[in-house]
């Protein structure tokens, strides 16, 4: 039943077609492929609509449908023929239909940027060789040219439901569609099979055949003239009716024109992309030539260029297809021909990539190097696959210089950087000496924005670690044997897949360069040039952490140092120096070492003694320069000058307690001293005990503690710059915690004031001692002479001897309340100082110093003096509690 049902509706539709068409073998074998196809059609399912527009136009197809609506499968099929039948062949149709060759298929939904993986949906069966023929030649290609993987001039496709069965077996419609010739007249239909021509794919006919030409008698532009425009403008070139404006920059049709507002509107949005062409074109053309663009320049303008030559490519299949109608006399109402609402959808694609392209090239305006690089990786950043596919082909473009230059630099330390668009630069003035710190630096503006800060670092350190063996260490190490050179991106290819794997390969080939390159370096810096040795050279010399050698060299100098200025000589002080190495635990230290000890003298000014001038000095060149530059040398020599002062501080307080006890069993006949005396005493208790807290404070809360830190770090660096950064903090830390920067000079003024007092106690308590020791000794001999006189028999004095021995009492006497005052005047003065100085500590935001000035004042004896003390302890207590 099913096939004698489906035999009358083929019959009916021949009968229909034979009455209302003279052409009904092309009329027949249209309304069977339709029917048997499977294409969707270009309206919506409306069927009410359709129903409408059939009644309006051949009611009697609409009866047709009625009766046999109980019968068909496919209700919407036979009504969407049957509103085809009905429409008026002599009016150009307004939708598009089943087109032949090229225009019957859509963009191929898997058409993607460069390279174009050829894929195809499976509704799309390739029956014909030129099909095939195409599709291989169209493979690698850019996805705007993967229109020509179809013939444009070869049969309509054949629909699935059209294609042989499986089984063998070949529809009725099917074979009545091939075997009947697009050109048979209606009587073509009742000869002999005989008289036939051969089965095989028909070339679609008119539906109405117009000469092409360019106006109409009304003066009116027809269609196919626009189209010829069109394609002109597609490559930047004026047509007959459209043209540049430059006033409004952007293609205008001559407003002398006919043109329907449907034309006018199709064409205006066709010809946006004759104006986005030009965009990338005047591009190109302008950077193409411009060497000082580069090479990453000149490859972004090489994918422009690959990206238009594919976009042409589309343009010469149209052209063929053109001038393939031109040829046959086709009017643009044939079911193949090119109209201008086929290149609307047609070009819907390419334009989007013209889009792209032109909005990238208005982003990477005045940008070179790994600026452009981030730009372009930036566009990648987008939800649009095909778009991000196409950024990604231009970047791996784009990026592949980039590349070059990274492995050139990380496995061999060159750097042919002509055009400055690598993010290492590099400074040919930089004299050797200073190459790791000056010579090689970031270029932040040109670090691709797929390449981290740390990675750029990393990058950075690895060819500066190659350079600063060759040049400065004179090792000639080849770089293979460092570090084992990966493959590196030959080709864009092999960039796209490095850039596809950044946290990955790119990644692991960067460590893997930098652990190598780094751990090489410090193993020939630790072993060729024994840097951690002088390291601890610093610590014992420089900072005084050689007790026995400083000890003794102070007693060795004393004598010298006690001399003013002016009257040292160096080389004396350097016999001295070798004297006090060779006495002590010096002596044991490496030869290298003690050979870069000497001593400096600073600058003289009036009044200086020894002590002012004297330093130690350490010498150093060659690699180890660039960890112990002239800036760290001369933060060593300012925290030695400190600590030697504190140190001789120490050294003048124990000589004034070693006077206090030499003398005080001496001194106990004259007891009109006992209270200056005992002034000198407690004084200098007060002063020992001061200085014993500054030096427990530098010794082990900074110079100790800073000490371990950076011996940590130091054990632990994996390179270079991380040795020098925590040698410049332990540098930076001790001279901030010794008051010696510019946010404690204050302090600094106050203790070296507190010093300064030390050394006048020190003068005055001399005085004092010489002056009693002379009066002593002189009372000693007149006792003694008395005595004598007395053991022969004489009077021990006479009246005149006894009236100069009162004379002179009294007038020591006398000088006792001077002394007295004096001491006085020192203790206040110096006791002053010190509550200034615990105050400023107080005040302080480093918490040690605020913890140093509670232990200097342990008893709360300067507390009592100073009100302002008073208020800062408690304002402190009250900000502590707060806090905790």
């Amino acid at each position: 039943i099913c096939t004698f049902l489906q035999a009358v509706s083929h019959v009916l539709i021949f009968v229909f077609c034979f009455v209302f068409s003279a052409e009904v073998a092309h009329q027949f074998q249209y309304a069977v492929r339709v029917i048997g196809s499977n294409y969707a059609p270009t309206i919506e399912r409306d069927e009410f609509l359709v129903s409408e527009k059939i009644k309006k136009e051949r009611g009697i197809f609409l009866m047709l449908f009625s009766c046999l609506q109980g019968v068909l499968k496919h209700r919407w099929s036979v009504l969407y023929l049957l509103l085809s039948l009905s429409e008026d062949p002599r009016k150009p149709s307004s939708r598009v239909g089943n087109y032949g060759a090229l225009f019957a298929q859509a963009l191929p939904r898997d058409a993607h940027s460069t390279p174009f993986y050829c894929t195809r949906p499976q509704s799309l069966a390739l029956s014909y060789g030129e099909r095939s023929t195409g599709l291989s030649a169209s493979v690698g290609t850019s996805g705007i040219s993967s229109l020509g993987v179809y013939t444009l001039n070869g049969p309509t496709p054949t629909p699935q439901p059209l294609l042989p069965a499986a089984g063998g077996g070949q529809p009725l419609g099917s074979r009545l569609a091939w075997t009947l010739p697009v050109s048979s007249s209606p009587s073509s239909a009742m000869v002999p099979p005989a008289a036939r021509p051969p089965l095989g794919p028909p070339v679609p006919a008119a539906r109405v055949v117009r000469p092409r030409r360019d106006g109409d008698p009304a003066g009116e532009v027809n269609e196919a003239a626009l189209v010829r425009d069109i394609l002109y403008v597609f490559q930047g070139i004026d047509g007959k009716f459209i043209k540049m404006s430059a006033q409004d920059n952007c293609y205008k049709i001559d407003s002398k024109v006919v043109l329907c507002k449907s034309l006018r509107d199709t064409s205006s949005r066709l010809a946006e992309l004759g104006w986005l062409h030009n965009k990338v074109r005047k591009y190109t053309d302008a950077r193409s030539l411009d060497r000082a663009f580069g090479l990453v320049g000149q490859s972004f303008c090489a994918s422009l260029h690959q990206e238009l030559k594919e976009y042409y490519r589309l343009l010469s299949v149209l052209h063929s297809q053109l001038q393939v109608e031109d040829d046959q006399g086709v009017t643009v109402c044939t079911e193949s021909s090119l109209t201008l609402r086929r290149l609307l959808v047609w070009m819907y694609d390419p334009k989007v990539r013209l889009k792209t392209l032109a909005a990238l090239v208005d982003f990477c305006q005045g940008r070179k190097g790994g600026e452009l690089a981030s730009a372009v990786h930036a566009y990648g950043k987008t939800g649009d696959p095909q778009m991000r596919a196409l950024v990604q082909h231009i970047l791996s473009l784009v990026s592949h210089p980039i590349l070059n230059f990274l492995y050139r630099w990380i496995y061999d330390g060159e750097l042919e950087d002509t055009y400055h668009e690598f993010f290492v630069a590099s400074d040919p003035n930089v004299k050797t000496d200073r190459l790791w710190h000056d010579k090689y630096s970031l270029r932040k503006s040109m670090i691709p924005s797929f390449i981290t800060m740390d990675q750029a670092r990393k990058v950075l350190l690895i060819g500066k670690s190659i350079n600063f063996l060759h040049q400065v260490c004179h090792d000639r190490t080849p770089p293979g044997k460092i570090t084992a050179a990966s493959k590196s991106a030959d080709t864009p290819k092999d960039a796209a897949e490095l850039l596809s794997d950044l946290e990955g390969a790119f990644q692991e080939k960067i460590d893997a360069a930098y652990f190598d390159t780094s751990k090489y370096l410090l193993d020939v810096l630790n072993r060729n040039y024994l840097l951690l040795e002088h390291l601890q050279a610093m610590r014992r010399y420089l900072l005084l952490g050689q007790g026995d050698f400083i000890r003794h060299l102070m007693d060795l100098l004393k004598p010298e140092l006690a001399r003013p200025a002016t009257t040292l000589y160096q080389h004396n002080l350097t016999g001295i120096l070798e004297t006090a190495v060779r006495a002590t635990n010096a002596q044991y230290d490496n030869a290298e070492i003690l050979k870069r000890l000497d001593v400096r003298l600073l600058e003289v000014s009036p009044g200086d003694t020894g002590w002012d001038v004297f330093s130690l000095d350490y010498h150093v060149d060659g690699p180890i320069s660039t960890v112990f530059t002239r800036e760290c040398m001369g933060h060593y020599l300012r925290v030695f000058n400190f600590l030697w002062r504190a140190k001789r501080m120490e050294y003048t307080l124990t000589d004034i307690w070693k006077g206090q006890m030499c003398n005080a069993k001496l001194l106990k006949t004259m007891p009109e001293l006992s209270g200056v005396l005992h002034q000198c005493h407690i004084l200098a208790s007060e002063m020992v005990h001061f200085i014993h807290q500054m030096q427990y404070y530098i010794t082990f809360e900074v110079l100790e503690c800073s000490w371990d830190e950076l011996w940590s770090k130091v054990r632990q660096a994996q390179d270079l710059d991380h040795i020098i950064a925590a040698h410049d903090v332990f540098l930076d830390t001790i001279i901030s915690r010794c008051l010696l920067d510019n946010n404690s000079r204050s302090l600094l003024n106050q203790l070296r004031a507190i010093f300064d007092q030390i050394i006048e106690f020190q003068s005055a308590q001399d005085s004092l001692y010489r002056s009693a020791l002379e009066e002593l000794s002189l009372r000693l001999q007149y006792e003694e002479k008395r005595r004598q006189r007395e053991e022969e028999g004489q009077w021990g004095v006479t009246a005149e001897q006894e009236a100069e021995e009162k004379k002179r009492i009294q007038e020591f006497q006398e000088t006792i309340p001077k002394m007295r005052s004096q001491l006085r005047i020192l203790t206040h003065f110096y006791q002053s100082i010190v509550q200034q100085f615990l105050v400023l500590l107080m005040t302080s935001s480093d918490e040690s110093l605020r913890f140093l000035s509670f232990r200097l004042d342990f008893n709360e004896h300067y507390r009592a003096r100073e009100p302002r003390l008073r208020a800062s302890i408690g304002a402190t207590r009250g900000r502590r509690l707060s806090n905790i």
